[in-house]
């Protein structure tokens, strides 16, 4: 975070404030990492603080210090529109844009309060009135640890805030292996776990408790995966059915994607998941390499993220979409096969 934007927040969090905090939908470890270990923090200067979902967030992360006192928008909805417009100051976190938090999107956009960002995938809106956008950081929660410094916070991070915050970075590095890790994660990942992060425990948590239909069911997503040789990919496809036969739990499909690029000599893997409820097909991407996942998901799928992990969705259906996707790789064979 830049001098300016921190004392620009600094002057905004001068005196106690209701804030809301809220991430994208469908929230990942990451972005409940980073709205929890924020509201510790700001609870911590005298602030209320709010942190209000868009849906439900997946049970392997309902442990996080915090977690029990965050609003559902769609189960709560009259408590969340309430600390919606009560609030002087909206955080949105791990998003850039209104659209990714569902239906939420018409209450953000009409609401009078102040907002700050605080996101590393590329693209920003804007609509807030303080924009801290770092599309080189491996997480969201590595931001907040660097806003919370230029804040002249580092002495205030207890122990859950530490937590919070190792959970993000372990998550959206995948355990430290991708690209985005640099050195400065790790001494942060450190100075984290020196502060009473429970590295091995938090693991555990998140890695460590499946239930054995997701088990079964990872079994069935491997039994559906394609090998495309002649294009360096891998894909696998989840249809409703199956899901509704192995009692499927948010969060279940988490990471069973990036089983493709265990293969040798596979630079793109990607899942397509039918959910008939939002009549929509969901698509995540991950790649090896030079190859933007961000772009293609973008130009094709209605989607984006970052360079080698991005998500997409398609309003066709499952062998549609996996059709449409089979077709366009002709067009990047030289991009993934190198």
């Amino acid at each position: 975070m830049n001098l300016r934007d921190a004392q620009q927040l600094s002057s905004l969090l001068a005196q106690p404030r209701s804030i809301v905090i809220i991430p994208h939908k469908n929230p990942d470890g990451d972005a409940i990492g980073s709205t929890l270990g924020l509201s510790h923090f700001l609870n911590g200067r005298g602030h209320n603080t709010t942190v209000i979902v868009p849906n439900e967030f997946p049970k392997f992360l309902k442990w996080v210090p915090g977690s029990a006192a965050v609003l559902n928008f769609e189960r709560q909805n009259q408590q969340a529109i309430k600390a919606i417009a009560e609030a002087s100051l909206i955080f949105t976190l791990d998003f850039n844009d209104f659209s990714r938090t569902g239906q939420m999107e018409t209450i953000l956009t009409e609401t009078k309060a102040d907002f700050v960002m605080i996101d590393h995938h590329q693209e920003p809106g804007n609509y807030a009135k303080i924009t801290y956008s770092d599309v080189s950081m491996s997480s969201t929660c590595e931001m907040v640890y660097h806003l919370i410094q230029a804040l002249d916070g580092h002495e205030e991070i207890t122990k859950d805030i530490a937590t919070c915050l190792y959970l993000g970075i372990m998550t959206d590095t995948g355990s430290f292996k991708y690209r985005s890790t640099t050195s400065t994660t790790h001494r942060v990942a450190a100075d984290l776990i020196d502060k009473g992060a429970e590295n091995m425990q938090i693991h555990q948590n998140v890695y460590d408790n499946s239930s054995p239909s997701r088990l079964r069911l990872l079994g069935v997503a491997l039994n559906n995966l394609v090998i495309l040789e002649e294009y360096c990919t891998a894909y696998m496809t989840m249809s409703q059915e199956e899901l509704d036969q192995h009692n499927f739990q948010k969060g279940d499909t988490e990471g069973f994607v990036n089983y493709g690029l265990t293969l040798e000599n596979i630079n793109l893997a990607v899942i397509f998941i039918e959910n008939k409820e939002e009549q929509i097909i969901k698509i995540s991407f991950r790649s090896i390499g030079d190859f933007s996942v961000n772009k293609f998901a973008r130009a094709h799928f209605n989607g984006g993220g970052h360079d080698n992990a991005a998500g997409g969705r398609s309003l066709t259906s499952l062998q549609a979409t996996t059709e449409k996707f089979m077709t366009l790789l002709k067009d990047y064979k030289s991009q993934l096969c190198y």
